[in-house]
């Protein structure tokens, strides 16, 4: 099979990072990936792994020539990323990103790509796992899986289909929405469900009797805050670059608790019942889907 990209650099060479270079590579759709990251422990760790070739030591030399440039580092380095490839990105190379958040990114590439931004095709794969770093990447991490591309105006269309075909050669099923629709829904979805995974795991670490707790706690508590054990710093950018989006889905969530504490002080078991059972409907048709 002819190489669809010759040379890919990657800022974060982590799970996500680590796991497109992984599949890329399983599909015999890459010549060489450089890898570049805060840690050179953790970049030595992706070269023996094989998840990289190349430990890169000079930007300007190697997003030049690359075809792709993939950020995969948490949101809040990504403006700093943009600012630093800027002045020498290829004219053919392309850039992408796996950020959970996209309005954030969009405005960080408006204001420091320059007339370069139209080789930024912003995207987030919807995939992901409790562990971290080089040794949690997988090759099939996003077979089946959807990643959401939210182009700008100023992509062309042979751009946004050649990222495309990037995150397609990793087994992922590819849509489209704008950054502020991509924002709105994750907020809900995604973002909400782990601020209320925290909390509730936070709850309990601080009482006297955590251990007690934590010692009878089985499948349902353990389902529920699995993604508490998500990376802290990943979550913390992720929840402030979406603060509007997450706070109004915070603001719906505590009225919806507000209606289930006065049919618990109401003694209303129709009201309880008539909650669960539309959740329970809603839940398990999402689920057969």
């Amino acid at each position: 099979m002819q190489e669809k990209f010759q040379k890919i650099v990657i800022f974060g060479t982590g799970l996500i990072g680590g796991s497109f270079a992984l599949a890329l590579r399983r599909a015999h759709a890459v010549g060489e990936i450089v890898g570049f990251g805060r840690s050179v422990a953790t970049l030595q760790q992706a070269q023996a792994l094989g998840v990289i070739d190349r430990i890169g030591s000079d930007v300007a030399a190697e997003v030049g020539d690359a075809d792709l440039v993939l950020l995969a580092t948490p949101v809040a380095q990504m403006s700093e990323i943009f600012q630093r490839i800027a002045p020498h990105l290829g004219t053919h190379t392309l850039v992408t990103d796996g950020g959970s958040t996209k309005s954030d990114v969009v405005a960080a590439a408006y204001a420091n790509l320059g007339d370069k931004v139209a080789q930024f095709v912003p995207a987030h794969p919807i995939a992901g796992a409790e562990k971290s770093g080089a040794a949690a990447a997988l090759a099939e991490l996003y077979q089946g899986k959807k990643v959401v591309l939210t182009p700008l105006p100023e992509n062309t269309a042979a751009s946004v289909a050649r990222v495309r075909a990037a995150w397609e050669l990793c087994g992922a099923v590819v849509s489209e929405l704008t950054a502020h629709q991509h924002d709105e829904v994750f907020a809900a979805v995604s973002h909400l469900p782990h601020l209320l995974s925290f909390a509730l795991v936070h709850d309990l670490a601080q009482r006297d009797n955590r251990d007690l707790l934590l010692s009878f706690a089985a499948s349902g508590f353990r389902d529920f805050t699995r993604i508490a054990a998500s990376s802290p710093e990943m979550w913390r950018d992720i929840c402030l670059a979406n603060r509007e989006a997450l706070l109004g889905e915070l603001q719906s969530y505590v009225a919806e608790l507000q209606i289930l504490q006065r049919a618990l002080q109401d003694n209303d078991a129709h009201k309880l019942e008539e909650v669960f059972s539309l959740a329970r409907a809603v839940r398990s048709n999402w689920a057969e889907k």
